[in-house]
């Protein structure tokens, strides 16, 4: 029996991944949809022993004797998010990630991303590719499987804290899942970044016919269907997190918080439902950070842990979206709660959007081969 030992997997730059449709909002909430029904049967694995684990990360000293080690300033991350997803994806990758919110002065991205797609049989890699817009979209993508599930049908009026990258895809997740959207009301700090985004609402999405810088958060938030947080700062004193009132809400609305942000007691109480992208994410975390949490890893999910953990609040509280998109527990069950979800970010979610991507480039013939060996030096 002759062994067949060649391995070749492709190369995907960004122009590559936005020719194989990285950027196709409503395709990405679809893969997160599916992504989540897998993720509710258990049909996955991540890092950590509970198998839920957001991804292991290299952390610096305050002061190091070693005057070339990198210094922890803000938002610096170098960590590897690997995970398996099952059902039709059954692959397994990883996405290293790199951060420095220093970038920005040198003309760069915060985040500079890139992702190894492999066999689950073999291990050998099927394609290596650009991951920041495969990230920014699988992320952004997830408010708006929430609003499926959990906004009003008839939405209308997004409320947006960051109008940045994040901002822009969890725009687009809304619209794809309220098509009713014709409101937004944005509130940023510099006016570079303001004008960039209505530059963009205008050419993307003709059919949002009011576009009002705010203010306040509170302007922000009155009045709003569809609610969310995409800012950046500074992680560690909760009471400079942006802040969410329950006397600002109206009745009915959804808000989805993939950043920094902090509850007023209202919004902890229990008329106010609470559900998580996952609630394994958010336990795993909780096992691997210093207390309170939520002064370690800004979201609001982990404010719910503390208050678990301090007793002021039961698990029973917590909901998982997979568990609703499986009518396992309910979706909206009236025009009028109010329901909060807390978006943390999993590495299943960058594996389910880079094989629909990497099956997209080899079907249509995009990206480089590359050659790994033909036989290997040493087996």
């Amino acid at each position: 029996m002759s062994e067949n030992t060649k391995i070749d997997f492709i190369y995907l730059s960004e122009p590559d991944m936005i020719k194989a449709g990285v950027t196709d909002m409503p395709a990405c909430v679809d893969t997160m949809e599916e992504m989540f029904s897998l993720l509710h049967k258990g049909d996955y694995r991540m890092a950590g022993p509970n198998s839920d684990s957001h991804g292991a990360m290299i952390t610096f000293p305050e002061s190091s004797p070693f005057p070339t080690m990198p210094k922890p300033t803000a938002d610096r991350r170098l960590m590897a998010m690997p995970a398996y997803l099952g059902g039709d994806f059954q692959t397994c990758g990883v996405k290293w990630y790199g951060s420095n919110i220093a970038n920005r002065e040198k003309g760069l991205p915060r985040s500079i991303l890139m992702m190894t797609l492999s066999d689950i049989d073999t291990g050998a890699p099927l394609a290596h590719m650009s991951a920041n817009l495969l990230s920014a979209y699988r992320t952004g993508a997830i408010p708006g499987v929430g609003a499926r599930h959990l906004a009003r049908k008839d939405s209308k009026v997004i409320g947006l804290l960051g109008p940045g990258v994040m901002g822009k895809t969890t725009v687009a997740s809304f619209i794809a899942a309220c098509p009713q959207i014709d409101t937004i009301k944005v509130k940023g700090r510099g006016q570079k970044s303001l004008d960039n985004f209505i530059a963009w609402v205008k050419e993307s999405y003709p059919q949002i016919t009011t576009l009002q810088v705010v203010d306040s958060i509170e302007e922000l938030v009155r009045d709003s269907d569809l609610i969310s947080y995409c800012n950046s700062g500074e992680v560690g004193d909760p009471t400079t997190y942006p802040m969410v009132k329950r006397e600002w809400l109206k009745p009915g609305a959804y808000l989805a918080m993939p950043a920094s942000c902090s509850l007023d007691d209202g919004m902890s109480g229990p008329d106010v439902r609470k559900v998580m992208d996952s609630i394994g994410l958010y336990e795993a975390w909780y096992e691997e950070v210093p207390k309170p949490s939520h002064h370690v890893i800004p979201l609001v999910g982990m404010r719910f842990m503390d208050m678990i953990a301090e007793g002021q609040m039961s698990k029973d509280e917590l909901e998982d979206l997979g568990a609703i998109i499986c009518g396992d527990t309910p979706a909206r069950q009236n025009d009028d709660e109010i329901i909060i979800m807390s978006v943390g970010g999993m590495p299943v979610e960058d594996v389910a959007w880079a094989t629909k991507i990497y099956r997209n480039a080899i079907e249509k013939g995009i990206g480089v081969k590359l050659n790994l060996w033909d036989t290997p030096a040493l087996r």
